[in-house]
């Protein structure tokens, strides 16, 4: 039993592994356009919208759009902060000081 959650382990390893190393590994050899690196740079920032907006705009059992969530009313000022200021760490200290402020008022 032990040789099997091995070779288990090895074969996550590699699928996990693989599909980061063989593009890196092929796209090393090229110069890719501006264009391309512009877009990519893109993708960030559109997966974090993606699961972002959802939980700040729907609630509920079934899902129905609610502006008036608390979580969305906390979230603007925080993404506000963030373009102003540029940090990272001061960004996660006010959302979470606003939540907890959120959740203390309403």
């Amino acid at each position: 039993m032990p040789e099997t959650y091995v070779l288990i382990i090895i074969a996550m390893g590699m699928v996990t592994f693989i599909p980061r190393w063989l593009p890196l590994f092929v796209l090393t050899k090229y110069a890719l356009p501006g264009w391309f690196k512009e877009w990519l740079a893109l993708i960030p920032a559109a997966v974090l919208s993606a699961l972002l907006l959802p939980a700040l705009v729907t609630g509920g059992d079934p899902r129905q759009f609610d502006i008036l969530r608390p979580e969305l009313w906390v979230a603007v000022p925080t993404f506000i902060f963030a373009l102003v200021t540029k940090s990272l760490g001061g960004t996660v200290v006010v959302g979470m000081v606003l939540f907890w402020l959120s959740g203390k008022l309403l």
